[in-house]
């Protein structure tokens, strides 16, 4: 693999060695060249530049999943400091993170109505308005300002290997969301990583559809693809219904997705059979959240693919972990064997520990933020004697492949008892009668928490509580059995298509 150390770096070697490969496309659209791309970066660096703001710089960005989203990104991060932002936030979510980035300008789209341009006018942030430039090629644009400049650039130029490229948010599920820094070291290391346990050259087609304002979209979809050159098709974001419309278009040879996904592609596979035939994936890539091991085995056989499940995280620049190709062993309920960064298993106190015991998880790497923002608390709590800290609880074998019991934070404390969430979810899934299950923790006035179950059905399946509760009885200790089942049509999500089981009781009406 070709060396770079920036992302400008990257799309330049790529652009030099294949100028006319296919960088970036999508549904119905002319194709952007790397050569193409590369000079999108360069305009999109003098003009920003030319507006005021240049490396370092903090720079939002609120625009829908399309190519333009996924070349802005780039492009923005290669001159100064992207900060991607869903589109579905509230006006007082965009005050919060537009003022916690201390954001010097705010890209949208010509004619957008997103409530975070009254934020950014209010805080006084630049506005810069994007107009697609289709027929240039997917993903090509001009911004313009609309307004005052926020004056002249301190530094110009190309992104150098220690600017920040990327900052996100942690997801502030039980804290106020912390900024992690991401450089362009992290972030190319880490695309170095996911490209090379997936083994993507430039023949690779990929079909994107994970949202372009998380870790798991940005980076596995994005940067590792055009890390070796090859192609992204970029969807307006995940739709089971255009799912297989845009594999027939788009020819991949592989797509990553969260487990909520691949479940309602599984479910929708069976009418779709002659365009899984006629376009043979490579493999499918799985990651931010653990996937059950019957919907592996069922998408294996459906898609005649292996399915590769990594483990990834933000402040990791995504992935740590991850299964390997064929012939490579893959452990289903494994989340692999080390993939880039350094992975240990830590105690409380600091030491790691031998395989096939349980602990924290643990990481250290060039793809590892240095810390985060203004957070010197966090940071005393996070890092220990250079490991960061994940957060997750799981144990390693002999021979280094890791698995996950939990995070630490949803790990359920009944009276004492410690039940992995994840356990029992892999039990409940046993039953014929199950699609979908999360496991979540509902206070109890004596225990101080119990186990419950969010359960989705298969179709035309019919099952009761009592039932699912006297199956679950014959697998797991009596602690562990959920004393409360909700039946519903379909789980809570996060913006991600992440199942989230903190904070979930509360959302069911059940704490």
């Amino acid at each position: 693999m070709t060396t770079f150390t920036t992302l400008p770096e990257m799309i330049a070697v790529h652009a030099q060695a294949s100028p006319t490969a296919v960088a970036l496309t999508g549904p119905s659209a002319v194709p952007l060249s790397f050569a193409g791309l590369h000079q999108l970066i360069q305009q999109t660096t003098a003009t920003l530049n030319s507006l005021g703001v240049g490396r370092c710089d903090r720079v939002g960005i609120v625009l829908p999943n399309c190519p333009e989203m996924a070349s802005a990104f780039v492009a923005v991060a290669s001159a100064c400091t992207a900060a991607p932002l869903n589109m579905a936030y509230r006006a007082d979510e965009f005050e919060f993170y537009l003022s916690d980035l201390n954001a010097k300008a705010l890209i949208v789209a010509v004619g957008s109505e997103t409530p975070a341009r009254a934020v950014a006018a209010k805080l006084g942030v630049a506005i810069f308005e994007m107009q697609a430039t289709p027929d240039l090629g997917a993903g090509s644009f001009t911004l313009t300002c609309a307004g005052t400049p926020p004056g002249p650039a301190k530094n110009t130029g190309a992104a150098q290997i220690d600017d920040v490229a990327l900052i996100l948010h942690t997801s502030g599920t039980t804290s106020r969301p912390k900024i992690v820094p991401l450089s362009h070291r992290n972030v190319c290391a880490s695309a170095r990583n996911i490209s090379g346990v997936l083994r993507l050259t430039s023949a690779d087609r990929e079909l994107h559809v994970m949202p372009l304002f998380h870790i798991h979209g940005l980076i596995a979809g994005v940067l590792a693809p055009w890390a070796v050159g090859s192609q992204i098709f970029c969807t307006p974001g995940f739709n089971a219904l255009k799912f297989f419309a845009w594999m027939k278009e788009c020819q991949p040879t592989w797509y990553t997705a969260v487990p909520t996904m691949h479940q309602t592609i599984l479910s929708r596979a069976a009418g779709n059979m002659d365009v899984i035939a006629a376009n043979p994936l490579r493999f499918i890539r799985s990651s931010s959240s653990s996937m059950p091991t019957q919907v592996i085995a069922e998408l294996e056989k459906i898609f005649g693919a292996p399915l590769i499940e990594s483990y990834g995280m933000t402040e990791a620049a995504h992935q740590m972990a991850s299964n390997p190709l064929p012939p490579a062993k893959r452990i289903p309920g494994s989340v692999g064997i080390a993939a880039g960064p350094e992975v240990a298993i830590m105690d409380d106190d600091g030491n790691l520990l031998p395989p096939g015991t349980i602990g924290e998880v643990v990481i250290r790497g060039e793809n590892v933020t240095v810390g985060y923002e203004n957070n010197e608390k966090a940071n005393a709590t996070a890092f220990t004697n250079g490991w960061f800290r994940t957060g997750d609880q799981g144990a390693m074998t002999v021979d280094g492949y890791l698995s996950l019991t939990g995070r630490l934070k949803e790990i359920i404390n009944r009276g004492g008892e410690k039940i992995s969430p994840l356990e029992v979810d892999e039990v409940l899934m046993d039953h014929p009668a199950v699609q979908q299950v999360v496991t979540f923790a509902m206070p109890h006035a004596k225990l101080g928490e119990d186990v419950a179950a969010a359960v989705v059905l298969r179709e035309g399946q019919a099952l009761t509580e009592r039932e699912l509760r006297d199956f679950a009885a014959t697998k797991l200790a009596d602690f562990k059995v959920p004393r409360k089942v909700l039946f519903m049509a379909e789980i809570p999500k996060g913006a991600t298509g992440k199942l989230q089981r903190i904070g979930l009781a509360a959302k069911l009406g059940l704490g």
